[in-house]
């Protein structure tokens, strides 16, 4: 198993080195802003790195939603971050399920993901794996809960798609990790990723707020069990720097024993 950390994005490979990481996830541009991203000079030396990359889309973008003065450059940017993360190698585009706002028909929202690949592939396609990663918190949310997200993949299953399953997402948004990664499985049919990260929040607070491993409210072990299931490589978005995510990480690979 695969385990790294999120990092600045200004030196990946050095951010990996210091934290001992296999495999490191970083933003290409603003992730608050909407600015497309620009190539990279490091971009070969990416690309050649044995180091796992993994990209986040920006926060910002929301395709789900019935709003066409954000679904629409959502879609563009999504597709311009999808073909920057391919260029620097990347195994996969992180991007958050969105969510259609109050009074809007659910539905629409999962219909919107459908477009979003179709627009992808009169294209050209993505280019890479997307991912698509639970979220946190709204009770309009595409990928909040598993029956949203069943509904979603009903949408977007059959296209080049994975799921990033993050531990704080879930218990944040009301989902038990008991047994989370079967039930995601029935779902989704795969993990490709799980972000590990610990919550300062109770359960179904709807507050994304993360906690380093053995320090939120989740109980560690349950974290390393999801994990275990998930057989899939884990990102560390916790806080602490270098420091506090290598501690993490070593302590993933000792209960994981590897």
């Amino acid at each position: 198993m695969l385990i790294g950390a999120h990092v600045d994005s200004a030196a990946p490979l050095d951010e990996a080195a210091a934290r001992g990481a296999d495999a490191v996830q970083f933003f290409l541009a603003d992730p608050q802003g909407w600015k497309a991203p620009v190539p990279r000079a490091d971009a070969a030396a990416l690309a050649a790195a044995d180091t796992v990359l993994y990209v986040h889309a920006p926060y910002v973008l929301n395709v789900a939603t019935a709003n066409n003065r954000i679904r629409i450059p959502s879609r563009k940017l999504l597709l311009a971050h999808a073909r920057a993360a391919a260029a620097v190698g990347a195994a996969g585009l992180i991007v958050h399920g969105g969510h259609v706002n109050r009074g809007d028909d659910p539905e629409t929202g999962f219909d919107n993901w459908r477009k979003t690949f179709a627009y992808a592939a009169d294209s050209g396609g993505f280019g890479l794996p997307l991912l698509i990663e639970n979220t946190a918190g709204g009770e309009h949310a595409c990928a909040r809960r598993l029956d949203a997200l069943k509904r979603l993949w009903d949408a977007v299953g059959d296209h080049e798609v994975g799921f990033c399953l993050d531990t704080c997402h879930a218990h944040a948004g009301g989902e038990e990790l008991l047994g989370l990664a079967d039930r995601v499985r029935s779902v989704t049919g795969r993990i490709d990723l799980v972000h590990a990260n610990n919550s300062r929040d109770p359960f179904d607070s709807g507050r994304d707020r993360h906690a380093n491993l053995a320090d939120g409210v989740i109980d560690p072990a349950l974290l390393v069990a999801v994990l275990r299931a998930a057989g899939a490589p884990a990102i560390v978005e916790t806080p602490g720097g270098a420091a506090g995510q290598a501690r993490d990480i070593a302590y993933l690979r000792d209960k994981l024993g590897r």
